[in-house]
Parts: structure tokens; C-alpha cells; sequence
């Protein structure tokens, strides 16, 4: 069981790495989308995103159980989960909202900021709304 615990560092590194990563797809993504680019109908800009989501929800759900902490048990987690589900909902509007650039660009904003909320809770470990 030890040696299950030594992959921590690994595999939280490898969250830190789809974190960036997913950031730098949406923020691109957004730029090119706003410019309506012929480069957002390109493979890797459809796939890469959700392939790293996955990865970065994954690896997320795989450290929830090896620190023994968990959404809606844990307040702090529960917030971050929150977090990253506002990140998700204002990223999507940020990219497919009809409601004009100005509400886009507040959605894409709004989104860093929600990520930026969840990794201060994912680094001090303890809620700040439910605690």
C-alpha cells in the first residue's frame, strides 16, 4: 500500500500539467474563436481540450482518494469542486455564447477567475464560503 502512495507526487504533478494545459487550450481557443479563425475547424483544437479535461478530472478524482478527502464531505473540496464546475460552465458560455463579444469575453474572465479560486483552495486545503 506504500508503494501506491509514492505515485502521489507524480500524479499530482501530472494534474498540475493538464491545469495548464487546459488553460492555454481555452485561452487560445477563445482568442481564435473571438478572431473566428479558420484554425478553430482544426483536429487538435476539437479533441486536445476534452482529452486533457478528461485527464485533469481523472487525475484529479484519483488524488480525492488518496488524501481520503472528498466532495461533499470535506468542505474545502466541495468548494473546489464547485469551482471548477463555475470554470466549466463560464468557459463554455465564453466560447459558445450567442450574447455578443463584451458577455464573452466577462464569461472568459469570469472562468480564469473561478480557476484561480480553485487552486487557492486546493493550496490552503480549507473552505472559504462553507467553512
Amino acid at each position: 500500500m506504500d508503494n501506491f502512495y509514492s505515485f502521489y507526487s507524480g500524479i499530482k504533478y501530472f494534474h498540475l500539467l493538464m491545469i495548464g494545459l487546459s488553460v492555454m487550450f481555452l485561452s487560445v481557443r477563445f482568442v481564435l474563436n473571438l478572431g473566428q479563425s479558420a484554425w478553430m475547424d482544426k483536429r487538435l483544437l476539437k479533441v486536445a481540450p476534452h482529452v486533457i479535461d478528461t485527464l485533469l478530472l481523472l487525475s484529479g478524482v484519483v488524488l480525492c482518494f488518496m488524501i481520503k478527502q472528498y466532495p461533499f464531505v470535506d468542505a474545502w473540496m466541495t468548494e473546489k469542486l464547485g469551482a471548477v464546475v463555475a470554470y466549466i460552465i463560464l468557459a463554455m458560455a465564453a466560447m459558445k455564447s450567442s450574447r455578443g463579444k463584451m458577455f464573452r469575453i466577462f464569461a472568459f474572465l469570469g472562468a480564469l477567475g473561478w480557476l484561480v479560486f480553485a487552486a487557492k483552495v486546493a493550496y490552503i486545503k480549507q473552505a472559504v464560503f462553507l467553512g
